[in-house]
Formats: C-alpha cells, sequence, structure tokens
C-alpha cells in the first residue's frame, strides 16, 4: 500500500578552533549561537502559543525551541507550522499515540517534542549516517540523542572543534542554550543535514511512499 509522503523542494585543530569543512549551513549554527545568553533557562512548562511562528520567552526553553528559533531566524523555516501541517495528514507516521496517549495533533507542543522533529526531518529527506566519525557531523546539523531512561535531546552542530577535533554543539540540556562538547557524551539516534541555504520552506512536492 502505498502512502503520501512528503519532500520540501528547495530552489586537528586546537579548542575552539573552526571546522574546516562545512555544508553550506554557517547561517544555521550563527542562529543557534546567538540564543546564547539569550535563553538562560530550562523552562518545559505547557504553553499555549501563537500560530504560526509561535514561541515561549526568548529567555527560556528547551532543547527542540534551539532547533526551532535557528531554522526560524536562519531559513524562515517555521517548524510549528510544519509539523502541523504534516500530522494533521501524516498522523500515523508520528509517534504521539504509541508516546503520549493523543488523539490529535497539537501546534502548541508538538514541534517542541524530540521524537516529533526526528520524524519530520526523517520524512523531508534530511536525514544522514549515524556514526561515531567526528568528520562527519558538520556544522549546522541536528543531532538527536537518547539520554537513557526515555529521555531524548538534540542540537546543532557547531563550527568550533574541541581539542580531540569533535565539533562542539549548540544545545540547551537544563541550564540555557549553551555550546558545549557533548557530541559523543551520550547515544545518537538521529543526525539531519538541511540543504544549503534551503529558504523558501512553501514549496512542498509530495511524494509517493511504500
Amino acid at each position: 500500500m502505498r502512502t503520501a509522503g512528503f519532500r520540501i523542494v528547495f530552489a586537528s585543530m586546537g579548542l575552539g578552533a573552526s571546522a574546516g569543512i562545512h555544508a553550506g549551513n554557517d547561517d544555521i549554527v550563527a542562529a543557534a549561537r546567538g540564543q546564547v545568553g539569550v535563553t538562560l533557562h530550562y523552562d518545559p512548562a505547557y504553553r499555549k502559543l501563537a500560530y504560526p511562528r509561535g514561541d515561549v520567552p526568548a529567555d527560556r526553553g528547551v532543547c527542540t525551541d534551539v532547533i526551532v528559533r535557528a531554522l526560524r531566524t536562519a531559513r524562515a523555516l517555521d517548524l510549528q507550522r510544519l509539523v502541523h501541517e504534516d500530522m494533521k495528514v501524516n498522523w500515523n507516521a508520528y509517534p504521539n499515540q504509541r508516546r503520549w496517549g493523543l488523539s490529535k495533533p497539537d501546534p502548541n507542543i508538538d514541534h517542541r517534542r524530540v521524537p516529533n522533529l526526528m520524524t519530520y526531518f526523517g520524512r523531508a529527506g534530511y536525514a544522514e549516517p549515524l556514526t561515531h566519525a567526528a568528520i562527519d557531523y558538520l556544522p549546522g546539523d541536528v543531532v538527536a540523542w537518547d539520554l537513557g531512561r526515555g529521555i531524548l535531546h538534540i542540537g546543532i552542530v557547531s563550527d568550533r572543534l574541541s581539542a580531540d577535533g569533535a565539533p562542539f554543539v549548540v544545545h540547551n540540556i537544563g541550564a540555557g542554550t549553551r555550546e558545549e562538547d557533548i557530541l559523543f557524551r551520550y547515544a545518537v539516534i538521529g543526525h539531519y543535514r538541511l540543504p544549503q541555504a534551503l529558504a523558501d520552506a512553501a514549496k512542498v512536492t509530495p511524494v509517493a511512499r511504500d
């Protein structure tokens, strides 16, 4: 049986050094780094958001908010709208019924949950191989981790490298948005790369899926 999917159409360094290989997504890195010193708190509280482009106060948020804000700033991509619209027509592709027992999409929270972003990025064709080689993770890549006990995390790969050559990650794991050496600290379960200079989120072409 074929179901409807979608594809978005796109028109040895020292500590703190910059990575030499790029995917053309430095704008995503800059937008994520711009949240450091602004988002100071980790706040997972459920809030009623505006739609589209709704957000919690900039001084707080969760790990997914780093991704949402970075892509809005860098590429004018509104993950709140994109995830919500895809969930409305592809509900069973998302883990809501299994994980949270929900019966319908909720634009206030769906885009702020790691499994939903992983599902959306995978369906959009952004998935990259999972490896333990630092060179495979380029600036602007999105990475998801399993922290254990059912807790998932997500962040954006930086263009700065640690002393051992692993890229830093911009993320919010509990103390606001920070840029830290955590790429291989936890089990990597998702790796995604947006195409270079993807700026038009409105062009969506259905793709048949088996």
